[in-house]
């Protein structure tokens, strides 16, 4: 081998060390964000629930964007996390999404909730019909049950269109082990529990 290529080989392999480094050095720091701050909100919407009874369910404003709402429980999944208002970017690192303009927790109503399928949302490829989901809010906490799963484009946002009873939606990508861009939305529909 010719010293050139040698030295270009050098270069290559320690200039792909540097970005595998920072590519790993990125995932450890949204990691370690998203669960320090899911911890942080899980003792705070504690702290709430300990200090003052459940209010009474009535038509409130749509949530501030980036508010903490609650808690999604999903027993069987193993699956627990915040649930913030809003869909954006850092929302979605960090908890999961309340779509704005859907129902909020104790209203009659679609209530839309939205995850990357590869954090909080990871699990719902093992949801099954039956299912339990709570949703732990200050207002209380509202017990769902799975009724089906659905796989629909991104542009069949019908999904999320208001009900005359309480319904649970929850919007994640698909298929779960894509890389990139999913070209699809996995569906959950849940019902209230009974």
């Amino acid at each position: 081998m010719t010293r050139t290529r040698t030295n270009a080989l050098r270069w290559l392999e320690r200039a792909l060390l540097v970005i595998g480094l920072a590519f790993l050095g990125y995932y450890v720091y949204v990691w370690t964000e998203a669960y320090l701050y899911q911890k942080m909100e899980n003792r705070e919407l504690e702290a709430i629930l300990k200090s003052a009874p459940p209010a009474a369910a009535a038509r409130r404003a749509p949530p501030a964007p980036g508010s903490m709402l609650g808690r999604i429980d999903i027993p069987r999944l193993g699956v627990s996390a915040v649930v913030r208002a809003g869909t954006d970017a850092r929302t979605l690192r960090l908890a999961v999404g309340h779509i704005p303009g859907t129902a909020v927790p104790g209203e009659t109503g679609n209530i839309g909730l939205a995850a990357h399928r590869d954090t909080f949302f990871r699990r719902l490829r093992d949801i099954r019909a039956g299912d339990e989901i709570r949703l732990v809010t200050p207002e209380g906490t509202y017990r769902f049950r799975v009724d089906h799963t659905r796989i629909v484009s991104p542009t069949d946002v019908w999904v999320l269109n208001p009900t005359r009873t309480a319904a649970l939606t929850l919007v994640t990508c698909y298929p779960f082990t894509y890389i990139g861009s999913a070209p699809e939305r996995f569906i959950v529909r849940a019902v209230p529990a009974t």
